[in-house]
């Protein structure tokens, strides 16, 4: 299995980090095998490859693998968790003398009715082998639907659901964890019952990692800009379910999004001269929503080059 990788924690002015790749897919494999294989969570390979089929890819097809990232607009610290994207960043304190760095990983996150708690807490407790408790309201909601409650209590074991590790958060009075899942494919969608659901390998990565203390932001931005030197870059990613009566006009909120990001770019540092959105390219890219950095300013360099090659 490919690992997610670490990187090198781009300097203040600098929003992205990671890079887009493409493979072939393989047709003895699902383009699931594909996102789990390098790191991927499932609505993000999908959102990447619309025209990939999920269960039976093209033996060959190009694959794209959303690798590359804009950092939340969120305090690079500790843990940062931001719900549509259904991806969590990790900022690890750096050693002396050593670069900071930043890690990130798919997560499956509370399903509509179960939503994951906005706002900052922190890690309290972590558990290798958890006994899980099924909450009360877990166990109404089956029997609501007509299903067998769960036991009371499940041992750790192949059967429970946290998997092999767990990590509390302080809110909700502790009924919200991070842990691992018996079962992987729900990385990367709306599955769980609030708690944050990663692959068992990468909790078991970050479980060494976190430290009990560490501070934990969720946030909700399916709309991140950042910059890369000179140049404006959007991630687009579909509005959580419940939040698409806010999004009736996506577009609008978007360009409100672009002007407040470049008005406050503007009171830190000067934006290059001759700087405009490429209109097009955003218009395409609100359309597509495909979770991947996308290039929307130009300069008028740019624009000379692009009109002498046409």
């Amino acid at each position: 299995i490919v690992r997610a990788e670490t990187w090198t924690l781009p300097p203040l002015g600098i929003d992205i980090f990671g890079q887009t790749r493409t493979v072939r897919a393989d047709s003895s494999e699902t383009l699931l095998d594909i996102a789990r294989q390098y790191d991927i969570g499932q609505i993000e390979i999908l959102l990447a490859n619309p025209n990939v089929d999920r269960w039976l890819p093209e033996d060959g097809a190009t694959v794209i693998l959303p690798s590359r990232y804009i950092i939340p607009q969120a305090e690079r610290k500790g843990l940062v968790l931001n719900l549509p994207e259904m991806r969590i960043y990790y900022f690890p304190e750096p050693k002396k003398g050593e670069k900071p760095t930043v890690i990130t990983h798919p997560v499956g996150i509370g399903r509509m009715d179960w939503v994951t708690p906005l706002g900052i807490s922190r890690i309290i407790e972590k558990k290798k082998d958890p006994t899980w408790i099924p909450p009360k309201s877990l166990q109404m909601d089956r029997i609501a639907n007509g299903e067998p409650p769960y036991p009371s209590i499940v041992p750790p074991g192949p059967t429970n659901p946290l998997g092999r590790h767990a990590m509390r958060l302080s809110i909700g009075s502790g009924s919200y964890l991070i842990h691992g899942t018996i079962k992987p494919f729900g990385v990367g969608m709306r599955v769980s019952a609030g708690c944050v659901r990663m692959y068992p390998e990468d909790i078991e990565a970050l479980f060494d990692k976190v430290p009990v203390g560490t501070q934990v932001q969720v946030v909700n931005q399916p709309i991140k800009l950042g910059w890369l030197l000179d140049s404006l870059f959007i991630e687009l990613h579909p509005p959580l379910e419940e939040d698409e009566s806010k999004y009736t006009n996506y577009q609008e909120i978007v360009v409100n999004a672009i002007n407040d990001f470049l008005l406050l770019k503007n009171s830190k540092r000067n934006i290059p001269v001759n700087f405009e959105i490429d209109q097009e390219t955003l218009k395409q890219a609100i359309i597509e929503k495909s979770g991947i950095p996308i290039l929307i300013s130009r300069t008028q360099v740019q624009m000379h080059s692009q009109n002498f090659n046409h």
